[in-house]
């Protein structure tokens, strides 16, 4: 037996007794030691004790803790302290593990559900049923929180919305009044998110809400006698959008050049109208129940469309004849139209550029903004072959969150790192990560106002290009460092300010709300600060506990502590006055509009 004796200023002596390690004593490394102490500190209304053993234990030692919160700030919209603590026991890519197995009901159907429910409220109420219709777009918001407020499936619905910004389509277009539709679609990206992408591109092609929104839905056929052409949306942002980009790309995603040394394109306006003939005839394959007798048939309408159900070929109306694609690829005259978009879904499947394309698309959605080539390269890589399979959006989904680039501390001061975390995230993490004072027994919520005031909400977009560009550059100094940032195309003075305005808004529970209905007369569904009342008796505490959930342990020392002067003296005059609120109050407004929290590293 070896005796440690170890003296600590302005602390009592600790003396402890253990064998001899020849490494190191502390952080942990505790095993068969015992340690005594002259006292053990606790504090007034406190159940917490400083304990003795806590000197060498490794408790209070987060750094574990805080990798996993902002791991969990990559992977999902936000979860509480007692889901990171539980994650960070074990290696991440088992909870990636456990996640691939999980799911949660159809959105399509529930958003049906929702609209019979609301629609009982509404007549309990006293409204006229007449005057309630839908399902709208607000059902499929309500829907949409419903799904990801208590749910399990964290990392694919964090996927799906992901997703959701690179295959575009939005309610606020001509697909408004189509809400089983939009969650049909939503279904379509959340059921291939752990499948193979060829699949996933395969569906959101024959998906009939994809099919209004970039009108290859009743595209016919040329006939040049009556000046009619195929249209070409979808066939152009299948391209652009979807699978290649606009030009030639390296496994790392720069770009390749010509001899000249400029960009290479990856397709012209020819090669555009040659893939519109592939996504000709096709059509609803059954029509909602109506007074009118339309029957299902090409040229039916889409309000008349089976909005849940892909679109079929009609082909009479399909193009007829060879189509050039790209690279020499021909597709040969005498197939069915099915054939024709088979053999094209898989021609831009098998294009060098998707992997990339995809690969950088998807770490700046869940990661950074600017993925180093070499992380861009070792995504590419999965995608392109992971055990003879192309597309296993598994392995891609595990190569981008476990990458060193994701997880290693080192890159966090990389003038590279980091991304504006969307409006729209920052709202689901305050929902998700601070209990919600749930009256009404329902999570749904329109979340209109914020839409207005950030321009974002899911499948909310102003067009098929996204809330703001992959490759948008804010300024001068961001082109000068050769960067791109995302998310500030949408974050304006107008956007900014509107932020911080919805930030006092939700920090103001007794007189806002985080969630509400329109038009039901539901009670609406504020914060509930309850818990965090418990570690607002010391600014410090609260702020650290703040900063597990929101900052990931990276607020700065100076934010810190101007937030904690600015509620030490938060106090109450009279029993009367609850301080603790607004010491929680005015911590967590702080710490939501801190760069330190919006800036995701």
């Amino acid at each position: 037996m070896k005796r440690h004796l170890l003296s600590f200023f302005l602390c009592f002596p600790i003396c402890f007794f253990s064998q001899e390690h020849y490494d190191y004593l502390g952080a942990g490394h505790s095993n068969g030691i015992t340690v005594t102490s002259s006292s053990e500190q606790n504090r007034t209304d406190w159940t917490e004790t400083a304990k003795a053993e806590n000197t060498i234990n490794g408790h209070g030692l987060d750094a574990r803790l805080l990798e996993t919160s902002r791991f969990l700030a990559q992977a999902t919209f936000g979860t509480n302290l007692d889901y990171i603590k539980t994650v960070s026991e074990n290696p991440y890519e088992d909870w990636i593990d456990t996640q691939f197995d999980i799911d949660s009901p159809p959105m399509g159907q529930l958003v049906n559900d929702i609209y019979n429910q609301a629609l009982g409220i509404f007549v309990a109420n006293g409204g006229d049923p007449d005057d309630y219709n839908g399902p709208y777009w607000p059902h499929f918001q309500y829907a949409w929180w419903q799904s990801n407020i208590g749910n399990e499936d964290l990392l694919r619905q964090r996927i799906t919305l992901a997703l959701s910004e690179i295959f575009v389509i939005s309610w606020d277009s001509n697909l408004s009044s189509y809400g089983v539709g939009l969650g049909d679609y939503y279904d379509v990206l959340k059921n291939n998110a752990f499948g193979n992408f060829k699949d996933l591109l395969q569906e959101i092609t024959m998906h009939p809400m994809m099919g209004a929104y970039l009108s290859h839905y009743n595209n016919p056929k040329s006939d040049p006698e009556r000046n009619i052409h195929p249209d070409e949306n979808f066939a152009r942002e299948i391209m652009q959008l979807f699978t290649i980009g606009l030009y030639e790309l390296n496994q790392d995603g720069s770009y390749e050049l010509d001899i000249n040394g400029d960009r290479i394109p990856t397709y012209d306006n020819d090669d555009i109208k040659e893939f519109a003939k592939i996504f000709t005839g096709l059509g609803t394959p059954e029509v909602e129940e109506n007074e009118y007798g339309i029957t299902p048939d090409f040229g039916v309408g889409i309000y008349f469309a089976k909005k849940d159900m892909p679109m079929v070929m009609y082909d009479e109306w399909h193009e007829p004849g060879e189509k050039r694609l790209l690279n020499g690829v021909v597709v040969p005259a005498g197939q069915s139209g099915m054939q024709d978009i088979d053999a094209t879904i898989d021609h831009l499947f098998k294009h060098k550029n998707t992997g990339p394309f995809i690969a950088l698309r998807l770490i700046q959605q869940l990661v950074k903004s600017n993925p180093s080539p070499a992380y861009i390269s070792r995504v590419s890589s999965v995608f392109n072959d992971t055990k003879g399979v192309r597309g296993d959006m598994k392995a891609v989904i595990k190569a981008i969150l476990l990458d060193e680039e994701a997880r290693s501390c080192s890159w966090v001061e990389n003038p590279t790192s980091g991304k504006l975390i969307e409006p729209m995230i920052r709202y689901f993490n305050a929902a998700r990560q601070i209990d919600l004072d749930n009256i009404n027994g329902v999570n749904w919520n329109i979340g209109y106002t914020f839409f207005n005031d950030t321009g974002q909400a899911p499948l909310g977009s102003p067009s098929v290009f996204n809330f703001f560009l992959p490759e948008y550059v804010p300024n001068s100094e961001f082109s000068s460092a050769n960067l791109k940032a995302p998310e500030f195309e949408i974050h304006t003075s107008a956007t900014s300010i509107a932020y911080l305005n919805r930030v006092d808004y939700w920090t103001n529970p007794r007189y806002s709300s985080m969630l509400r209905t329109w038009n039901l007369d539901l009670e609406n569904t504020p914060l509930n600060f309850e818990k965090l009342k418990y570690y607002a008796k010391d600014g410090e505490v609260l702020v650290n506990m703040l900063d597990k959930l929101f900052t990931r342990g990276q607020l700065s020392d100076e934010t810190k502590q101007i937030i904690v002067d600015a509620v030490e003296p938060i106090a109450g005059n009279n029993q009367n006055t609850d301080y603790m609120y607004n010491r929680v109050k005015t911590a967590l407004y702080l710490i939501l509009v801190s760069p330190d929290y919006v800036i995701l590293k």
